[in-house]
């Protein structure tokens, strides 16, 4: 699948610009396109990958390139004002071989929280393309603004865009890990997981072609209900020998080229139930999810036909719905991986945890403008007080 990736803020911006390095390392031919857009200098600075001209600085009359230090009502209204510096440079992808624009912003933050929806908005309006989202929960320990301002603009990111990706900050921070060293580790799984889905079907020359195609119809339709969706990964290992394939994978060490057909039957089922069931970009409950694709990467000889489809019979039963999608993704990589794409989550905690943080806000704002309005009535009548004349 061919993406336009555009990263609005500090967090998003870093994703996109890993996603460039993981491109060119891995050939996989994703990113058609990629803009930075932040409201602070510094952070489009320290960009490696996005070229200069795609890198927008938005709010200067406002911010002066510092940033909107973590307002994300600032961030939306800068985001506003400064649309068309954004689509000038959107002027230049050739959106007739894009095959969706994909927004990646932290939801925590000021500039991506704020201004991520607008421009999802703004892009609707114009092209016929989807508008798919990235959206980066922060973690809980991160400070409550951070959570303040994912719980508001949460549910505007849902409705902006036609399908919102989400990876949550709080199921993969390690104790004891530094804030750099977290987030460098953080962006590495979110790019080696939607990097295998969006990759699957794109083939440059010499490459295998799959047996069973995973090209980006399969990916549109299944994020095509719109909502929220979750990705599951899960892995092992091959080793590559010049006598043959030997492989913890297959249990075989014997060197033999001819794999065990059923042994490989079960370890894909078996991986493809770690992947669902496992740790999830989301966590969520997989049952009543509207739409799911998988996808299995790996040396062809490992991909298995009946291990996918007994790999997707089972997301069908899991999940309860009729719309799974599979398919295969020979990639060279000393792994087998499967990428389980679940469309329309509702169960999910971490959610509703969020809308209860928003409407308790919300209380508290009404609380605090109603004490203010009081008191500032009683200072009023004080002064008038004071000020009654003495004849």
């Amino acid at each position: 699948m061919k993406l336009a990736m555009i990263g609005f803020g500090q967090a998003g911006g870093k994703i996109v610009d890993r996603f460039l390095e993981y491109d060119d390392r891995t050939n996989s031919g994703i990113v058609r396109a990629a803009i930075a857009v932040n409201s602070a200098k510094a952070d489009l600075l320290g960009l490696d990958n996005i070229p200069q001209e795609n890198r927008v600085l938005i709010g200067q009359a406002r911010v002066k390139g510092h940033g909107v230090g973590a307002d994300n009502e600032l961030g939306a209204e800068i985001a506003e004002e400064d649309i068309d510096e954004a689509q000038n440079a959107i002027d230049s992808i050739p959106t007739h071989e894009v095959d969706a624009f994909l927004i990646v912003a932290g939801m925590g933050g000021g500039t991506g929280s704020g201004g991520a929806p607008i421009l999802a908005k703004h892009l609707k309006r114009i092209y016929t393309i989807p508008i798919y989202g990235l959206g980066v929960l922060p973690a809980t320990d991160e400070g409550g603004i951070y959570t303040l301002n994912a719980a508001r603009s949460f549910p505007t990111f849902v409705r902006e865009v036609d399908n919102l990706l989400v990876f949550d900050n709080d199921s993969w921070r390690q104790t004891g890990e530094s804030v750099e060293g977290g987030y460098d580790q953080i962006n590495e799984e979110i790019v080696r997981r939607f990097g295998i889905l969006f990759g699957a079907g794109e083939v440059s020359d010499g490459q295998e072609v799959a047996e069973s195609v995973v090209d980006s119809s399969e990916i549109i339709n299944t994020l095509s209900g719109g909502g929220v969706s979750t990705v599951g990964f899960a892995s092992e290992e091959v080793e590559l020998n010049t006598g043959g394939l030997l492989s913890r994978f297959t249990g075989d060490t014997s060197g033999d080229d001819n794999l065990d057909a059923a042994n490989t039957t079960n370890r894909i089922t078996s991986l493809v139930r770690k992947a669902a069931l496992g740790r999830l970009t989301l966590p969520c409950e997989i049952e009543g999810a509207e739409r799911a694709l998988l996808v299995l990467s790996g040396p062809s000889d490992y991909l298995n036909r009946k291990g996918i489809e007994r790999g997707r019979k089972w997301l069908e039963e899991e999940t309860g719905s009729m719309e799974v999608r599979g398919g295969d993704f020979p990639r060279g990589e000393p792994e087998v991986a499967a990428a389980v794409l679940l469309s329309g989550v509702t169960n999910v905690p971490r959610i509703k945890r969020l809308q209860q943080v928003a409407i308790e806000a919300q209380d508290n704002i009404d609380d605090i403008q109603r004490e203010s309005e009081e008191n500032l009535e009683e200072l009023v009548e004080d002064d008038e007080d004071e000020l009654e004349p003495l004849f």
